[in-house]
């Protein structure tokens, strides 16, 4: 039997295949779009079975190519470029393609765990997986927010097998090089401070302070632990929030990302007041371009998570920055 990634190639994706090859499994089948050429990286240090081409993939699983030969399928491929607003592009490749591929697993009995979004919430206040908290501001959250209404439909008619939706938070950490713009905060801090030796975040805005719009900061580490935990428990479906569960500023980031490069460079911590008064941290206009489609908050509710059984603590942005620079650094 073989388990399917796609989006293997992709954050997400990579880090649950490497998780996968943990545990001993290299019968996967990597599935991606390799037009951006360069997230072949992601899998050089990866064992996988074979790798297919989405359009590829979906077109064998219509034909019934893989009908009898799956046991799982983790789906993490999407556009994920909150700021593409192409709606036909991003409805097909993120409902559509989920939609076809659920069908698929519910014919089979396969267990499907999918990416949802924190972007279902909009500019909400209240994190929680019901549909009065939900609002997305932008067709990317639109495709997402659809898909987990079909799951919901669908429980209540009855699953043929589990289907779990994570709604990913603010996720950092190894293997995110590729994603450019949309790569986390904490990669983009650590750039600038090795190029600059400083670092800019967004001044206020929204009644924020400079620096304080706070998000839930998640480390990849954590979300690949909780899609093992479902890959292990058969019997859980839903849509479940996944992040830390704590809100932190942005400075947090920032100021965590820049101790962790001054401990590689043999240098002593600074606290927030020190950066800025050195000049290391700088506020920035906030754009204009974001106004009105900006989440200044946000902290994921794990209540349903932890009912379903997944007890690890989730790292603070200071553990998992620090770990995820010390990543960096060693590339």
């Amino acid at each position: 039997m073989t388990i399917v990634v796609t989006g293997a190639a992709g954050f997400i994706g990579s880090n649950l295949v490497k998780a996968l090859n943990a545990r001993g499994r290299t019968d996967i089948l990597a599935v991606d779009n390799l037009e951006k050429g360069e997230k072949f990286l992601n899998l050089v240090d990866c064992e996988i079975e074979d790798y297919l081409d989405k359009r590829d993939f979906i077109s064998l699983v219509g034909d019934g190519a893989f009908d009898g030969e799956v046991d799982a399928v983790l789906h993490q491929g999407a556009c994920s470029d909150t700021m593409n607003h192409d709606g036909k592009y991003m409805m097909e490749n993120n409902y559509h393609y989920t939609l076809e591929l659920f069908e698929f697993c519910q014919s089979e009995e396969i267990t499907f765990l999918y990416a949802s979004s924190a972007a279902t919430y909009g500019k909400g206040t209240v994190f929680r997986e019901e549909r009065a908290c939900e609002g997305p501001l932008n067709v990317y959250g639109y495709s997402k927010f659809l898909f987990d209404q079909v799951l919901r439909q669908r429980m209540a008619e009855g699953l043929t097998a589990q289907v779990a939706g994570f709604r990913y938070f603010n996720v950092y950490g190894p293997r995110e090089q590729h994603k450019g713009r949309m790569a986390s905060v904490a990669f983009h801090n650590f750039n600038q401070y090795r190029e600059t030796g400083k670092v800019k975040l967004f001044g206020g805005y929204d009644g924020w302070e400079n620096g304080m719009q706070s998000r839930d900061f998640v480390s990849v580490d954590d979300v690949v632990a909780v899609n093992m935990h479902f890959l292990d428990n058969p019997d859980k479906s839903g849509i479940f929030n996944l992040g830390s569960g704590r809100a932190q500023p942005f400075n947090d980031v920032a100021v965590a990302t820049v101790n962790a490069c001054r401990r590689h460079e043999g240098k002593n911590a600074l606290s927030l007041a020190e950066l800025v008064g050195q000049g290391i941290l700088e506020y920035i206009d906030f754009p204009d371009a974001l106004k009105g489609k900006y989440q200044s908050f946000t902290q994921a509710d794990i209540t349903r998570l932890r009912d379903a059984g997944y007890t690890a603590p989730m790292a603070t942005v200071e553990e998992g920055v620090s770990r995820y620079v010390d990543w960096l650094m060693s590339r």
